[in-house]
């Protein structure tokens, strides 16, 4: 071994150093085979081996060694390498002696890298100062130029003092403007304030180091360019800081027009600031006020529309000529869905009409009030001159998306390849992203994993062969006892599908002993850690190791439970079927795989029930009898309940359910027991909300077993602003039996979720069971007015799901349930008992007052006239009254 070798791996960085200078190129090209060598072996070493610390000087050596610019390029920005990369300066130091050209190209090429790749801004901007090249200006050398200026607070100076004396300032700030995600380090990285930046680029204007009118246009041009949030946000705070005078604003309109239309609200807003003092100044001209009127009343943020139409009241005040040319412009409020900027707009319309001569602008404006709510229009047909509305034409039919529509679960894999394909895109896909992946792929999963063991175990491992080798049970430094053990203490519960899947496939391997699979399906889950989701865990565990165990005591031919369809639901005369070639093959059933397949049986077609019950008692053996007996027992039934408050929470308990207990496994009887809210406040290990859709189909038929269960979860997202928590809604809704008490108590708490993503999610159900035929109104109105009324769910938030579910036409499915909920609200705000806060409450009357005009509802709603004929126009008072004229319109038609 050479003494440079020898060097490399010893770590010592100095001496190879020492060792390198003076080799000619050749010299240097003949270490590159033992240094890539050694590069591979380290590679494949673990993670915090020994052997690491010799990176730093194995990555100057071949720095050093390569020596075409694109191999030492990609040398030097190895991700193998990337944590114990040799320093900038060394790195410099090892390179000061090449070609100026082959140094120019190096350093683009670093600088061409993505910002991932971790390439030090110490080092380009080094070898960019060697080589004499023009300065780069890619993405990854602008985002690390403005990282490392700010942080450079040792130095003693200001960032403004820096950025002076950078010898590239014009190209890189010229290139700043044009790179994206660079606002992070402008936004913190100084050590001054947030404010650094800013006030540097400004007071470089001021001193001419920058040129000011190309600066302030590119800053206008980047804000044009959108992007991320947090750019538009730096940015902007730029601009702001370069205090542009009267003069460049007017240079700007088309710009402030263009963003004022379509750039991120805060952008949009100082646009519509700058075209509003503009036009006050008499500096803009009616016809690019109605250009912009008409852009920002078309979007849908309150707060720019509201203050386009003060502006625009101003401006009419002020100048009566313009009015023929703005007042068009106020059509396009017409149609906005919130009821108080079409009545703004509409007064505005009323009190400047008369300004205006041209009847063409007057019929164009009555045409546009098609578009009011019907009790504005009222008001248009009298001073515009518009159509009269009838009820036929304002009622709209309920449109409601089609009933989904579940999917026959595919036959398990025939080939050992093909399954070994599947499991380990289902291992990865969990590693990746956290996801246990959908029932359908896991059931046909497990159940080809036990069909091919039972037919071709040698097959099957050597198709899993490249599964095991990703495994960390399986690897050469992990000893069989160590693997045994971690398996051993899963008796307290697996986590998820990805540990499912480790331990039958680490049973395969032979990795876990058969003392532990008995013992664990002896046990049955009692040692688990107890809380309320620990029944459905321990059904879903209880089986996967009793499966685990018969793969290596007494192979199955098949999987009794595996499901007929995607929801979890399997057909009676299919799992008649598969007892019949049990019998017929001698093979002694498992009983957790029967349970789960006895607790999947659909059972609520009693005619096919019937029909396979009789089946069923002909086969002769224990378990047809068992299954004759369970289909004829009548459909699912469920148990007594009863509602208990804690804090703002409102929660359920279920009572016991006998026949989910009797003749049941030990891991399977749990789902029998009462649930109480009292008695299950240990510690939840659950935190893979994954696991959910796997819940709903071992009880596909007794969804209400399953949401009893996460009510508290599913209340965490309007209580405690948990995120993601109503994620499972879709497919509970979607899930089959009685949608009963726990599934709209669960549905009610998703409605009021902090996160726009979980209402959505709630409204998604809301519609899937409204579709389904399953919505009670009455009692979601009533949970929702109870909830409400507790300080569980925010008005506010409510009305935001209320207003997104009637803007897919669910109107009168929403006004069922709203006139439940505003009844008890009304109540309290009539007898002064803990009234609603008063805004969210106008806009659920607002939501409930558009879906009444739009569903022809009539009739009377409790308390809403006390409301009504409050004196003042305040929201409350104006949507109660609205609502009130909305339901006797209704009760004429």
């Amino acid at each position: 071994m050479s003494a440079l070798m020898e060097a490399v791996r010893a770590g010592r960085t100095a001496e190879v150093v020492g060792l390198l200078d003076g080799l000619t190129d050749a010299e240097r090209r003949a270490f590159l085979p033992e240094l890539k060598a050694l590069r591979k072996e380290l590679r494949n070493a673990p993670w915090g081996h020994p052997s690491h610390h010799v990176y730093p000087a194995l990555h100057a050596a071949g720095a050093a060694c390569e020596t075409g610019a694109a191999a030492a390029a990609s040398w030097i920005a190895a991700s193998d390498m990337r944590w114990s990369q040799s320093s900038a300066a060394l790195l410099i130091h090892i390179l000061g002696d090449r070609d100026a050209s082959w140094l120019a190209d190096v350093t683009h090429r670093l600088a061409g890298r993505p910002a991932s790749a971790g390439v030090s801004y110490e080092l380009m901007a080094g070898l960019v100062r060697l080589s004499g090249c023009p300065v780069p200006t890619t993405e990854t050398y602008v985002q690390t130029w403005v990282s490392h200026t700010g942080q450079l607070w040792q130095l003693g100076d200001t960032l403004f003092e820096r950025l002076r004396k950078d010898p590239h300032l014009t190209e890189l700030m010229a290139a700043l403007f044009e790179t994206n995600d660079v606002a992070g380090p402008m936004e913190w990285s100084s050590r001054e304030s947030v404010d650094g930046w800013v006030d540097a680029i400004a007071r470089l204007t001021v001193e001419g180091a920058l040129d000011r009118k190309r600066t302030v246009d590119a800053c206008v041009a980047r804000l044009l360019r959108g992007g991320s949030t947090l750019d538009h946000r730096a940015f902007l705070r730029v601009l702001k800081g370069l205090a542009l005078t009267r003069e460049e604003e007017r240079e700007h309109t088309a710009d402030w027009l263009a963003l004022a239309s379509d750039a991120v609200p805060t952008v949009a807003s100082h646009a519509q600031g700058v075209l509003g003092s503009l036009a006050l100044d008499g500096e803009l001209a009616p016809r690019r006020l109605a250009e912009m009127s008409e852009a920002v009343l078309f979007r849908s943020e309150k707060k720019l529309v509201r203050a386009q139409l003060v502006l625009l009241g101003k401006v009419l005040a002020r100048d009566a000529s313009a009015a023929a040319e703005v007042l068009p412009a106020l059509a396009f409020a017409f149609g906005h869905t919130d009821t108080e900027v079409q009545e703004r707009a509409l007064k505005l319309v009323e009190r400047h009409l008369k300004k205006v001569d041209s009847p063409e602008v007057r019929a164009e404006l009555a045409a546009a009030a098609d578009q009011l709510v019907p009790s504005l229009r009222s008001r248009a047909v009298e001073t515009l001159g518009a159509a009269p509305v009838t009820a036929a034409a304002a009622v709209h039919e309920e449109v409601l998306p089609p009933p989904p529509v579940t999917a026959r679960l595919a036959p398990a894999p025939e080939s050992a390849v093909e399954l070994a394909e599947e499991v380990g895109a289902l291992l990865a896909s969990n590693g990746s992203n956290g996801s246990n992946g959908d029932v359908p792929t896991f059931e046909r999963v497990l159940d080809g994993l036990v069909r091919h063991a039972y037919q071709d175990r040698d097959a099957l491992l050597e198709a899993l062969g490249p599964v095991f080798a990703r495994r960390w049970w399986d690897s050469p430094d992990t000893e069989s006892v160590r693997a045994d053990n971690h398996f051993s203490r899963k008796h307290n519960g697996l986590n998820g599908v990805a540990e499912s899947l480790d331990l039958l496939l680490a049973t395969l391997r032979n990795r876990v002993h058969t003392a532990t699979l008995h013992d664990a399906v002896q046990h049955d889950g009692s040692r688990s850690r107890v809380c309320g989701h620990s029944p459905l865990s321990r059904a879903f565990e209880a089986r996967v190791w009793e499966v685990a165990y018969r793969i290596r005591a007494e192979p199955l031919p098949f999987l009794l439970s595996t499901p007929s369809w995607s929801t979890g639901l399997l057909e009676p005369n299919e799992l008649v079927a598969r007892l019949d070639s049990c019998r017929g093959l001698g093979v002694r059933v498992s009983a957790a795989d029967f349970a789960q397949a006895l607790l999947r049986v659909r059972r609520g077609d009693r005619a096919t029930a019937v029909a396979a019950a009789e089946r069923a008692a002909e086969l002769g053996t224990a378990e047809g009898v068992r299954l004759a007996r369970w289909l004829s027992s009548g459909g699912p039934v469920l148990p007594t309940s009863r509602r208990r408050s804690a804090g703002a929470r409102v929660e359920l308990e279920f009572g016991e359910l006998l026949s989910l207990q009797a003749d049941f496994p030990a891991g399977f009887r749990q789902l029998g027991r009462p649930t109480t809210v009292y008695g299950e406040r240990w510690y939840c290990y659950h935190w893979n909300r994954d696991m959910q859709q796997h819940w709903l189909a071992i009880l596909p038929e007794l969804r209400e077993l399953v949401a009893v269960r996460i009510v508290r979860e599913v209340s965490a997202a309007a209580v405690d602003d948990a995120r993601g928590a109503a994620a499972v809604l879709p497919l509970l809704a979607e899930s089959d039996g009685v949608a009963g008490e726990a599934t709209h108590l669960c549905l009610a708490y998703g409605l009021g979720a902090r996160h726009p993503e979980d209402r959505l999610a709630a409204v998604d159900a809301l519609l899937v069971l409204a579709a389904r035929g399953q919505l009670d109104g009455a009692r979601l109105g009533t949970d929702l007015g109870q909830l409400v009324r507790s300080g569980a769910v925010k008005p506010s938030r409510l009305a935001e799901s209320m207003r997104t579910g009637a803007a897919t036409g669910a109107n009168t499915s929403i006004w069922g349930i709203l006139r439940h909920t505003l009844a008890a609200l009304l109540a309290d705000l009539d007898w002064g008992v803990k009234p609603a806060p008063a805004r969210g409450l106008g806009d659920l009357l607002a939501v409930a007052a558009e879906c009444a005009e739009r569903s022809g509802a009539g009739g009377e709603l409790p308390h809403l006239a006390q409301t009504a004929d409050r004196t003042g126009s305040s929201r409350l008072v104006m949507q109660a009254r609205r609502l009130r004229s909305a339901l006797v319109a209704g009760v004429a038609a």
